[in-house]
């Protein structure tokens, strides 16, 4: 048989995917294990959201819509960016998508060429990688340090680019890390991307789980110059705790839009119905439980990073946003855990997964070493019991 597309086979499968995966099979299993792997709020879906999605099956909303989206679902995403990141778009200036990462693969689809660099700065999600090489694009990684709160500066974009940069992905606050770019860093970053004509692709899935009361600043909000060059990736998972009603969205300029639509209209197509009508009264109903919700990960984010920075030999930061840890393992690193010597992240993992029964994610796919990524998008008797897992499992 004659070969498999090289850049199909290249692909590396996710492994949050793979994590979580393994650590529901135990729990099918009936083992006692605890996940901290996956990135998905623990929150049911708010009443009046699955509501709408019931009103629209009786009401025989079942048939195709336009292939970027209802208009009506378009204008409430025109509505919410001007309400809470105070930035101006046209309905057209917005893709529906089945998912954020749906979206963003559309737009490095959209945007990337054959051996077209990408800046990514690292810690990053997984995917990101991976979708740049799907278009056969070039992933330029820039390490970003724990000291600097895993944010990248200016100078080190600067040097980051070249004659084929085309593109800077920003994730703000970031997956793992859940750091946040204030105005004054995004500012610096906005003025290397227009000085350099460099379009960016910014993922605000988080945007509304920011804590400390800090304000998020979208960087599509700085100016002209720098709103036609990005791209706003965000969607009503993360704030609405709807993962699998899977519906993403874009912002851009008229003309990216337009040729996103025309991607989606010969591959997927449109997104359910259903679920369209139900991010339509997610976006423009009331936004209580978006408040709820993040006051509830604001207090178990403070209990698990005074925990975890308790225990001896294992540190983290205060995260800004998002709902995941950045769990530091230098200290662990050469002692042997659970029968295994720990070598790296990847055996931490798998380490603690099997003797600790407790699900993590290593970062080794997030490009950091060192250290595993932690959830807390889980329940507080969750969150207390893994915790107290952790401190048996590295002999405290």
């Amino acid at each position: 048989m004659k070969e498999i597309s090289k850049i199909a086979s290249n692909v590396k499968a996710s492994t949050t995917i793979t994590v979580d995966s393994l650590y529901k099979q135990m729990k099918a299993d009936g083992i006692d294990v605890i996940g901290f792997g996956a990135g998905e709020p623990d929150f049911e879906t708010p009443e009046n959201i699955r509501e709408a999605a019931h009103t629209a099956i009786r009401n025989g909303h079942t048939k195709y819509t336009h292939s970027s989206g209802m208009p009506e679902l378009r204008k409430s995403v025109v509505h919410r960016l001007a309400e809470d990141c105070r930035i101006d778009y046209a309905p057209e200036q917005i893709v529906i998508a089945s998912g954020a990462k749906h979206n963003i693969y559309v737009t490095v689809r959209t945007l990337i060429n054959i051996g077209d660099e990408v800046i990514l700065p690292a810690p990053y999600w997984v995917t990101y990688a991976e979708i740049i090489k799907m278009a056969g694009g070039v992933p330029v990684i820039i390490p970003a340090s724990e000291a600097n709160d895993f944010k990248i500066t200016k100078t080190e974009l600067e040097a980051a680019v070249t004659e084929r940069t085309k593109l800077f992905i920003l994730n703000n606050p970031s997956n793992p890390t859940g750091m946040l770019y204030n105005e004054k860093e995004l500012r610096d970053l906005a003025e290397t991307c227009v000085n350099h004509d460099l379009y960016i692709m910014s993922d605000e899935i988080y945007y509304n789980l920011v804590y400390d009361g800090k304000k998020f600043t979208s960087v599509a909000e700085l100016g002209e110059d720098i709103k036609e060059r990005t791209i706003i990736i965000n969607g009503v998972s993360k704030t609405y705790a709807m993962t699998g009603w899977r519906i993403g969205y874009s912002a851009s300029n008229l003309e990216l839009a337009n040729i996103m639509g025309n991607y989606l209209s010969h591959s997927t197509s449109s997104p359910s119905t259903i679920s369209q009508l139900a991010a339509i009264e997610a976006l423009k109903g009331s936004q209580e439980s978006v408040v709820t919700m993040r006051n509830e990960f604001e207090k178990r984010r403070n209990y698990i990073v005074e925990r975890i920075n308790a225990i001896k030999g294992l540190s983290c930061r205060k995260p800004d946003g998002a709902f995941y840890i950045m769990l530091n393992l230098e200290h662990q690193i050469g002692k042997t855990l659970g029968g295994k010597v720990i070598n790296n992240s990847d055996d931490f993992s798998l380490a603690f997964l099997e003797n600790g029964n407790v699900a993590t994610v290593s970062c080794t796919g997030f490009g950091i070493d060192n250290f595993v990524r932690l959830t807390y998008a889980s329940s507080m008797e969750s969150i207390t019991e893994g915790i107290n897992r952790l401190e048996r499992f590295v002999g405290v």
